[in-house]
């Protein structure tokens, strides 16, 4: 926990530093342990539960992602659950006690409540300690999340404070923008996003929803497309039409739940589309894996609109 990375440092042009804050995210932001080694960030585990069996020590710890995906394919039930406030509170007074400041990034509150325990927790802790602790509310899942995070590091690198980092991604959130696609509706019913109605004759019929993450954080379906390919050519031109002509992107997030060739057609997809520098291909962590279903594919990038505007623009 903060103890444990308190001697965490950044290397920058060669030079090892200090960091001036902490970063700590979920383990939902869906970032390889590499990178969430290489920068010193801490991370507070999600737990989730496979056909009865508890799985605590975050995602890919106790089962790899292939056996995963393959035991939801044949039949087994994955459940989520929210980090325990008792983390929280704990993770706090650590940081607290240290009197270091503190960024924590947050699964959205349009999806589970972690936001809210960790708001109530904060309350305690201020109760008996100043702390400079923040915690965003990321209105995103999964790499949504975790361009944030990336966002976050680069600003800690770049000598930004935590109060201004915070301050900033409070705005930037805003304009970070994600599609979704996925293979079979089934999940999303059982998750309550369609009617099972829906669902059955949507896969009969092979249609392929998109979806996006709204203004407040929900996750709603946006358009139906017939084909795996039609709804990759959607997510696409949804990317190009929130850019202004010139833009170029520094990174697009594309995350899949065990379907690597969809992702690396979407990949190629937005390069001949858009100016982009970096596309980077990930794996989806198991908590939003296990709602979206194998074969899902998600696009991340930041717009030059806000997600408000672009529902105004396209879908009011």
């Amino acid at each position: 926990m903060a103890k444990n990375i308190e001697k965490a440092g950044t290397r920058l042009k060669g030079v090892f530093i200090m960091n001036s804050f902490s970063i700590v995210v979920d383990s939902n932001c869906d970032l390889p342990p590499e990178y969430i080694q290489e920068h010193g960030i801490e991370v507070l585990s999600m737990p989730f539960d496979l056909d009865g069996r508890a799985h605590d020590l975050g995602y890919w710890q106790e089962i790899s992602a292939k056996d995963y995906y393959d035991a939801l394919r044949n039949g087994s039930v994955a459940k989520t659950s929210q980090i325990n406030p008792g983390l929280f509170t704990l993770s706090f007074t650590e940081y607290a006690q240290q009197g270091k400041d503190a960024l924590f990034l947050i699964l959205s509150s349009g999806l589970s409540n972690t936001y809210q325990s960790a708001l109530v927790a904060l309350s305690e802790v201020k109760k008996l300690s100043e702390c400079a602790i923040y915690p965003i509310d990321s209105l995103s899942a999964t790499t949504g999340h975790g361009l944030l995070v990336m966002q976050a590091v680069k600003k800690r690198e770049e000598g930004w404070s935590a109060a201004e980092t915070a301050a900033w991604l409070e705005e930037k959130k805003h304009s970070c923008l994600a599609f979704f696609t996925v293979d079979d509706l089934m999940y999303l019913h059982r998750g309550g996003r369609l009617s099972k109605l829906s669902a059955i004759a949507g896969s009969v019929l092979g249609v392929k929803p998109v979806l996006n993450f709204a203004p407040d954080g929900t996750l709603n379906l946006k358009e139906k497309v017939r084909g795996r390919k039609a709804a990759l050519e959607l997510m696409t031109s949804q990317l190009k039409r929130s850019l202004n002509p010139n833009t170029e992107l520094d990174t697009v997030l594309i995350t899949h739940t065990d379907c690597l060739q969809d992702a690396q057609v979407l990949a190629d997809m937005v390069k001949a589309a858009v100016a982009v520098r970096h596309v980077i291909i990930m794996m989806m962590g198991p908590i939003i894996g296990a709602h979206l279903g194998p074969g899902a594919v998600t696009l991340v990038f930041e717009a030059d609109m806000t997600r408000e505007e672009y529902e105004k623009r396209f879908y009011a």
